[in-house]
């Protein structure tokens, strides 16, 4: 039976088939980052005042200024409350101004917030202020469960469903669920409709990201995964831009749904991983695939190739209990999996963080997402001149290093704090670039995506800790830089137990993924070369 790596050799293993599939399953990589907006993109503690229209019964010409003169208590700094007003009574308007209103109650009638900024947020919109201020990190983390779950749903059913299915279905529930979230008309329908997004986002990063890689040779492996990143990061800035123009976040959502619907369309003609189909035993569907890519990129299949294709071969049965199975298919998956935890708590923190960073959300949300650009393109390089280990190592080992450094920045410096935590990102973003690919390259077929489910499990996990460890910051604004950076450290040095994966083609059986990887390259190598030379002899012919 021939190996895959040989099949993509003949077939072209990027040529326009392969960019087709990646260019449209690494494009909806730029809305994911921008399904954030609704909980990035908010005030804290928005101007407000407690809404007392009820004193306009008494007296429907006040101005706004008397109005709050009369129903709203003053703070100590000469400021109005903004979570209290005084109790309403029903006296006319000469009493209420001889006699003045004393005492004081929560507000009764919801709020008016000032729109300088935003015209409306999930705060404005659901007045999560007050007592109810805590609720924004609930939404947050809430979504982030979303993605952990839909790590767990998603990413087991790969192995028995295919790529294609899996990767399908979650861009259908994103466009759905998004509509549902702009129309919400209360907190909880809200958190329901963000869960499921979120749910969406996790079972389609981790398979759109499979399913494109195994179309792909091993020259450009590490472009396909790290374009994915690449949109994500483009994503960014274009979450800024759509927030400064629409400043209402439920508009935003219907613009987001308009691009998804597109995305939902296109995406039921992407074909299936040839490389699944024969690992399952289905040979004439993977020889149609097969063949389907050879006549697209203009390439001619040996018929001895073709021959070997359509043979029967062994299923590769997989699972979590073959990893189990392996000490060292474990020991692959704990240390890139808390490399994964380590890099996205930092990450994420800091993203779920921006707007108390102290300067303008939009500008830190614009930084935030053109350093990741570099990151990314600085990934792919590095990835093929030192290798993925060296790679991971370094940018978890820096980023850890630059985190703790913004605890010397005295606070209230935003500019220099913004400044070094954007150095800081960098590098972990460009860290899970390297994971992303690593993590595909370790394990065999018939487990790689259970290795990255379980990999990817370990990431939503981490996002859905950020807003925790960002409240930590109550008892004292250093922990959770402290707690991220440190994790950073420690599975950077643990990385050093990694092996390099660089320019070798995937492992398709256990033996490979276990250790035996070299040998088996080394024949792929010599058994494509003998390929390219055929393909090239039938095509003079």
């Amino acid at each position: 039976m021939a190996e895959f790596g040989e099949i993509l050799k003949a077939i072209g293993d990027f040529g326009f088939f392969q960019k087709l599939i990646l260019l449209a399953l690494t494009f909806p990589n730029l809305m994911l980052p921008i399904l954030f907006s609704c909980l990035i993109f908010i005030q804290s503690d928005p101007d407000r005042h407690c809404n007392t229209d009820w004193i306009l019964g008494a007296d429907p010409n006040l101005t706004a200024d008397e109005q709050l003169d009369l129903t709203v208590p003053r703070q100590e700094d000469g400021s109005f409350s903004k979570c209290l007003m005084f109790v309403p009574v029903k006296w006319d308007i000469i009493a209420i101004r001889e006699y003045g209103l004393n005492a004081t109650t929560q507000c009764l009638h919801g709020w008016v917030y000032d729109k300088t900024l935003y015209e409306a947020t999930i705060i404005t919109d659901f007045d999560l202020v007050c007592d109810k201020s805590n609720l924004v990190e609930v939404a947050q983390t809430v979504f982030m469960a979303g993605i952990l779950s839909g790590s767990f749903i998603f990413g087991p059913m790969v192995e028995s469903y295919g790529r294609k299915r899996t990767t399908q279905l979650p861009a259908v529930f994103l466009l759905i669920f998004t509509i549902l979230s702009g129309v919400s008309v209360n907190l909880y329908m809200f958190l329901v409709t963000q869960f499921f997004v979120g749910a969406a986002i996790g079972g389609f990063r981790i398979n759109s990201t499979l399913l494109a890689t195994e179309w792909i040779g091993v020259t450009q492996r590490s472009f396909s995964s790290c374009l994915g990143q690449l949109f994500a990061g483009v994503g960014q800035c274009v979450m800024a831009g759509l927030v400064y123009i629409c400043r209402d976040w439920r508009n935003a959502q219907y613009v987001m749904a308009g691009v998804l619907a597109f995305i939902s369309i296109y995406i039921c003609f992407i074909p299936e991983s040839a490389r699944w189909l024969l690992g399952q035993g289905r040979t004439q569907e993977a020889n149609k695939l097969i063949m389907k890519a050879a006549a697209i990129n203009k390439r001619k299949i040996p018929e001895n190739l073709l021959d070997e294709v359509t043979e029967k071969k062994e299923i590769q049965r997989g699972g979590i209990q073959t990893i189990l199975k392996s000490p060292v298919l474990v020991k692959y998956v704990f240390i890139v999996s808390l490399a994964w935890f380590s890099l996205n708590l930092g990450y994420f923190c800091l993203v779920l963080n921006v707007a108390k960073f102290g300067m303008n959300v939009f500008l830190v949300q614009i930084l935030f997402g053109v350093t990741e650009i570099p990151a990314h393109l600085l990934c792919i390089w590095f990835l093929e001149l030192v290798g993925r280990k060296i790679s991971l190592i370094v940018t978890l080992l820096a980023g850890g290093v630059v985190c703790f450094l913004s605890l010397a920045v005295p606070q209230g410096n935003a500019i220099a704090f913004t400044t070094i935590v954007t150095i800081g990102k960098f590098f972990l973003t460009w860290a899970g670039s390297v994971c992303m690919v690593y993590i595909q390259e370790l394990f065999p077929t018939c487990v790689r995506q259970t290795a990255f489910g379980l990999g990817s499990i370990s990431f939503r996990i981490a996002g859905l800790l950020a807003p925790m460890v960002n409240m930590l910051a109550m008892y004292s604004w250093f922990i959770p830089i402290t707690v991220f950076s440190s994790l950073s450290l420690i599975s950077g040095a643990l990385c050093f137990l990694l092996p390099e994966t660089r320019r070798t083609e995937l492992p398709d059986s256990t033996d490979e993924g276990k250790g035996k990887r070299n040998e088996a390259t080394e024949t792929t190598t010599r058994d494509s070369e003998m390929a390219e030379h055929n393909v090239q002899r039938s095509t003079k012919l």
